[in-house]
């Protein structure tokens, strides 16, 4: 199929005006509730998310204005405040028991590989963009936030340059750093809703009652070339800015001029070091990159996690054989003695007990290290302990490898049954 930039959008959309025209939705064939609980959200924080806009423009007194106390009560007495901030809420919720839920279901078809694949880089966009709200709020956080992703950029590329400069102004929130994060943070919110759009899609595009394997590599290659050039042209459009940031701005320090700093959190190199995360949302991630002893460390980590999250269709397999999700067909010891019959008996991912079990120790893991806390408070140490480690450890292990997944005992026990009557079965004609 042959690639028409000029062409994608304008027909695209045509086909998502006919899909939706024809298409017939029974709440019985919904396998993804939560899923379309979070797309409604995200509907949802784009309107507050606008109407908020409104009302907030960044001028030189924005910030120590909403510092004080008295305009941080006003503002989250503001409706549209507090829905997009209680929307948030609802779309971490939503987003993690939809992945969870895919995760327990081991819901890895064939058919639907291109789909968790994007519904991966939906939720990583989706951190991006609440990374980025965060630096809006104008809060203690904004200052922490900004600061940590200064220091994973620096730790990523190995070197501050002029882009870094112009985004971060070295981990100083000012006005001109509020008014580009915002920018990026409306742009993507409206990326990000395209984005599940075209995941929900992809996911049931057999609501038509169409034949789950009929035309599927042809109906396919449009969704492959359209997220490749949309990662495409996100990059192009990372080094026009890099360039454009190159000549217009030959003195970087000159974007250094600040309204506000909050203490001296611009100037601290390791912010992980005070065992601080920006939300509670982001523990998993901000949890990993304190008990690292080095920001390199956590970065690789942190790459590897949404790496291994990405591909587990491939690590896991998309063939019926590995997935759960179905029923799949186990035949009884009692058909070696019956060999002219065959009884097939269905069981599904309930009848699973080791990954009912590995499973269970996979939450349990992921929210204990959601609870750690920064400076060590209750349970949990100063950059952590022996027990938020392992727990990073197995929910690596988890995700990727399947053996705590799939009964290989009893599969390896069936097959030699199964083999054993197709013999008696070859046996008996002869």
């Amino acid at each position: 199929m042959e690639w028409n930039k000029g062409t994608y959008m304008s027909t695209n959309i045509k086909k998502v005006v006919q899909y939706f025209s024809v298409m017939t939705v029974s709440f019985h064939d919904l396998n993804a509730l939560f899923g379309f609980f979070t797309f409604l959200t995200i509907a949802s924080q784009l309107v507050s998310g606008t109407m908020l806009a409104f009302s907030l423009v960044p001028e030189p007194m924005l910030i120590p204005m909403v510092r004080e106390e008295e305009d941080v009560e006003d503002l989250y007495t503001d409706d549209f405040f507090w829905l997009h901030e209680r929307g948030v809420d609802m779309l971490f919720i939503f987003s993690y028991f939809h992945l969870f839920r895919k995760i327990y279901m081991n819901n890895f078809e064939y058919e639907q590989e291109a789909a968790w694949k994007s519904g991966v880089f939906t939720f990583l966009l989706f951190q991006v963009v609440v990374f980025l709200g965060l630096v809006l709020c104008c809060t203690h956080l904004s200052d922490i936030t900004l600061a940590i992703a200064a220091n994973l950029y620096d730790t990523f590329f190995a070197g501050k340059g002029k882009f870094y400069w112009w985004i971060f102004t070295s981990k100083e929130l000012n006005t001109d750093t509020i008014i580009r994060l915002a920018y990026l943070h409306y742009v993507l919110a409206f990326f990000l809703a395209y984005l599940g759009l075209i995941h929900g899609i992809d996911m049931h595009y057999d609501w038509k009652n169409e034949s789950s394997m009929d035309g599927l590599e042809t109906e396919m290659i449009w969704f492959d070339e359209a997220l490749s050039n949309e990662l495409g042209a996100m990059i192009e459009m990372i080094l026009i800015v890099m360039i454009v940031c190159f000549i217009m701005y030959p003195e970087p320090e000159a974007l250094s001029y600040e309204y506000f700093m909050w203490g001296d959190i611009g100037f601290i190199n390791d912010v992980r070091f005070l065992s601080v995360a920006p939300h509670w949302y982001f523990r998993p991630f901000m949890a990993w990159l304190t008990v690292c002893p080095f920001h390199k460390i956590g970065l690789f980590g942190l790459i590897y996690y949404f790496f291994i999250l990405f591909y587990q269709p491939v690590i896991h397999g998309t063939n019926e054989q590995n997935n759960y999700s179905r029923k799949n067909v186990a035949f009884a010891s009692f058909i070696v003695n019956r060999s002219d019959i065959v009884s097939p008996k269905y069981h599904s991912v309930e009848d699973n007990l080791l990954h009912q079990i590995t499973f269970w120790l996979f939450l349990c893991s992921a929210l204990y290290v959601t609870s750690y806390l920064p400076y060590g408070r209750f349970y949990n140490r100063i950059n952590g302990n022996y027990g938020t480690l392992w727990s990073f450890m197995y929910i690596f292990i988890y995700l990727g490898n399947s053996f705590l997944r799939r009964p290989l005992i009893t599969e390896l026990y069936l097959y030699n049954i199964f083999v054993k009557t197709d013999f008696l079965k070859k046996s008996n004609k002869n």
